[in-house]
């Protein structure tokens, strides 16, 4: 089984996006900063996932999810979470 899933940088409140096989390591490897394109943003939260059966469905729905239209998708799914951190 397979995760897409999106971080928050809780430093600068950007959001990343891939896809792994164990979650809970992926995280953990982002926020020992292992993860070079992400290091300088430490630390992160998941603020969204979505499990795949196969591993090509997860790449492909990584792809999307990094797509204009993806990030429309998501700003939509996380419309409730957004407004909160904007208020906060």
């Amino acid at each position: 089984m397979y995760f897409v899933y999106v971080l928050m940088s809780k430093k600068d409140g950007e959001f990343y996006t891939g896809f792994t096989d164990d979650l809970e390591r992926r995280l953990l490897e982002h926020n020992q900063g292992l993860q070079e394109s992400t290091r300088s943003r430490i630390p992160f939260e998941v603020i969204y996932f979505e499990w795949c059966v196969d591993k090509q469905d997860a790449i492909n729905r990584e792809k999307y999810l990094k797509s204009g239209w993806g990030k429309r998708y998501l700003k939509i799914r996380l419309r409730n979470f957004l407004t909160l951190i904007i208020k906060n």
